[in-house]
């Protein structure tokens, strides 16, 4: 059984920068998608950027395309997101998720994705 794990939320201004990581374990295949998504209050979840771990190829949102950063670790199943340059718009949870032995796909969807996190609270105040 496939599991992961967000941490890093938290409360900064417009502006400021935040960290999420993300830890996953369980897997049985060797490479894997993996995203972050968020969801803001009365909104769909949207994707924000993927990740993958077989090559490092990476996506990103046009929203947050030069501000945020996906990267992996080494042992390639721990996942980064460095956000930079916060907006208000960039409020809500973001969740990490896991598409087990899959490439990763352009727009993200959802429902691609086996796997997710608890998700962890991101506030940006203006």
């Amino acid at each position: 059984q496939v599991q992961v794990q967000e941490s890093g939320g938290g409360s900064v201004q417009a502006g400021g920068s935040l960290r999420l990581s993300c830890s996953t374990s369980g897997y049985t295949d060797s490479y894997n998608c993996l995203g972050w998504f968020r969801q803001a209050p009365g909104k769909e979840r949207e994707g924000v950027a993927s990740i993958y771990t077989g090559t490092g190829s990476k996506y990103y949102e046009d929203s947050v395309t030069g501000r945020f950063t996906i990267s992996q670790d080494n042992d390639k199943n721990t996942v980064y997101l460095q956000m930079n340059n916060l907006k208000p718009e960039d409020t809500g949870v973001y969740y990490c998720a896991a598409d087990p032995g899959s490439y990763c796909y352009k727009p993200m969807d959802p429902s691609d994705f086996d796997y997710w996190g608890q998700g962890t609270q991101v506030t940006i105040s203006s």
